[in-house]
């Protein structure tokens, strides 16, 4: 068996400890952007924003001519839901 009986000097285990918690760190950040941007798609996917054109049909289905102010009236109710 052999073992490794590397000396450092106090610089250079500073500066080994520095280089590998910054290395964990960047590792760190760019798995984590990568889940989140997973997620986010996931999200859009499964819930897909409310568009003016559904908002209409919404409408249209509730047995109304929706006006424009209708229409924006409603989207902006639903903006302020999602505060």
């Amino acid at each position: 068996m052999v073992l490794l009986t590397t000396e450092f000097s106090a610089g250079e285990l500073a500066g080994m400890l520095i280089g590998v918690i910054l290395g964990a760190i960047i590792l760190g950040a760019i798995i984590g952007f990568f889940i989140t941007r997973a997620m986010v798609k996931k999200q859009l996917k499964d819930n897909p924003p409310v568009t003016e054109k559904q908002i209409r049909a919404m409408y249209m289905s509730m047995g109304r001519k929706p006006s424009e102010s209708d229409i924006k009236k409603t989207m902006r109710a639903m903006q302020q839901a999602k505060k």
